[in-house]
């Protein structure tokens, strides 16, 4: 069963490229979150995650995110910090914690 998971491209008014998450990225929806990123990123100089509405995030989501780590920027909610600080994506990328 695959966990649901809501994914959605964006633009800042810059023409900044966004990618929302929504739901829980776990390796049963893996995949499609990766192809998002890699599609979001391609050709853009940099690249905003917004995870505020992710209520979990395994290994496998964390991966697809450390393949483009220094041209992301993450928006997460409390709930992930951990996670991304012990993991040390936020060494690499840019984290906003909201």
């Amino acid at each position: 069963m695959t966990t649901p998971l809501t994914l959605t491209d964006e633009r800042r008014p810059d023409g900044t490229p966004v990618l929302v998450a929504e739901g829980e990225i776990d390796m049963s929806n893996v995949g499609d979150f990766r192809a998002a990123v890699d599609r979001a990123v391609d050709g853009a100089g940099r690249l905003v995650v917004d995870l505020t509405a992710v209520d979990y995030l395994d290994s496998a989501g964390l991966a697809a995110l450390f393949a483009h780590a220094p041209r992301l920027e993450l928006i997460a909610p409390p709930l992930l910090d951990p996670v991304l600080t012990v993991s040390g994506l936020a060494d690499l990328a840019t984290v906003r914690i909201t």
